[in-house]
């Protein structure tokens, strides 16, 4: 007598498996939107530390203009001084996307040692994120920046 898996049992497993993925797989989209968020607030961090080089070096002591600050993907070298070897772009693009989700506000002339920086996040949940555009009125104002999410990090001088 031949041993064999009759159609039912093959259907269920079928079923069974098909039910794991469905349950598993918006987990890992979440995974993903997780991880361009941590390297969005690394990349905030790391622009942070740059600016105060870059204040450290300056006399008087100043944040640049929001002019004066670098482009993605650039090498950030200013009187000789390197502050990035290459500033970060957004995780969901390349630097010949013009996708922009990093935002700097520098509130010179009137104060030169003030400056806010955003990065629109992606999970609405993160723990770190908060809600605009009061935290950013900055932000979706300005040509070529959206935030969909509405969901913000923000960092300012130390």
């Amino acid at each position: 007598m031949k041993k064999a898996f009759t159609l039912i049992e093959v259907l269920v497993v079928i079923a069974i498996l098909a039910g794991l993925v469905a349950i598993l797989f918006p987990n890992f989209m979440d995974v993903r939107e997780r991880a361009r968020d941590n390297q969005r607030k690394s990349d905030l961090k790391n622009y942070q530390k740059a600016l105060e080089f870059y204040k450290d070096n300056q006399n008087p002591p100043q944040y640049p203009a929001d002019a004066s600050f670098p482009l993605p993907c650039v090498n950030w070298t200013v009187s000789g001084f390197q502050y990035m070897a290459k500033t970060p772009g957004e995780p969901m693009g390349n630097c010949t996307t013009n996708i922009k989700k990093y935002y700097y506000h520098s509130y010179a002339p009137a104060d030169v040692l003030r400056y806010d920086m955003y990065a629109c996040l992606e999970n609405k949940l993160d723990p770190e994120g908060v809600a605009g555009p009061v935290v950013a009125p900055f932000f979706d104002t300005q040509a070529g920046y959206t935030c969909t999410s509405g969901i913000y990090y923000k960092v300012t001088e130390p």
